[in-house]
């Protein structure tokens, strides 16, 4: 079973937030962006529940917590609401901005659009080489963020996390993208980037592994022992960190 509030931060943090990834990465996010003559500051306040702000500018996308400044704003009555909104079942309303409205209706909307063709790809798509790489990626960095929510919000998940010692797990795709789950006090925090000192240390070989790994092609005990997973450090923390990766499977199906 899945949690409502815990689909909410995941949706904030782990989908929103990889709009910062795919404004990095994707040409066409890029030209998107590509015509605003000033940045654009988007939040979202969800009744108890997350609230962020994304500003978006010519040089990309950046996330940050809370809902204070910004030019548009977005309340939300409810986890349930919100999730429906990023699902595209219900209609976001802004409270603030509405004179910068057709920002949201065409740029935050086709960037949002571009992140679903890529994040939910068709067969067809995903035999073009690079467009496998970018979906594996922002895949991810989505899958990082998820663990850290469902660690901090998810009653299972939060189990897990209370048997997590302080210390950073290097979670990471070999000689590609690597992220950190830091752990303080049970509380989770992902960070997209590789920690200077984990304590814990779990990478796959290849994008082709990580996309099968995401996907449920293949066993991670299998290909452990083919050594295609690494696993490195306190196995306490990445044994804790695989029940959290089983657990985004469940709300990110």
């Amino acid at each position: 079973m899945t949690d409502a509030k815990t689909m909410a931060y995941i949706n904030m943090y782990a989908v929103l937030g990889t709009l910062e990834n795919l404004c990095e990465l994707d040409e066409k996010a890029k030209e998107i962006l590509s015509v605003l003559e000033k940045p654009v500051a988007l939040a979202f306040d969800v009744k108890d529940g997350p609230a962020a702000t994304l500003t978006f500018s010519k040089n990309g996308c950046r996330m940050e917590d809370g809902a204070k400044q910004c030019d548009i704003k977005i309340p939300v009555s409810s986890c349930e609401k919100f999730n429906k909104i990023i699902n595209g079942e219900a209609t976001p309303i802004p409270t603030k901005g509405i004179q910068k409205i057709n920002f949201l209706l065409k740029t935050f909307t086709a960037l949002t659009d571009r992140l679903t063709e890529i994040m939910r790809p068709s067969e067809e798509a995903l035999k073009d080489r690079d467009f496998f790489i970018l979906s594996t990626r922002l895949t991810f960095y989505t899958i990082a963020v998820a663990m850290a929510q469902i660690g901090n919000q998810d009653p299972i998940g939060k189990q897990s996390a209370s048997y997590m010692l302080d210390g950073d797990i290097l979670f990471g795709i070999k000689d590609a993208d690597t992220a950190t789950l830091r752990v303080k006090d049970h509380h989770l925090v992902a960070i997209k980037q590789a920690p200077e000192k984990p304590r814990a240390i779990m990478t796959f070989s290849d994008y082709d592994l990580a996309s099968d790994l995401f996907n449920g092609r293949v066993n991670a005990l299998e290909e452990l022992g083919r050594g295609t997973v690494e696993i490195h450090g306190m196995a306490s923390m990445i044994d804790n960190m695989n029940r959290l990766l089983d657990r985004v499977a469940l709300y990110l199906a």
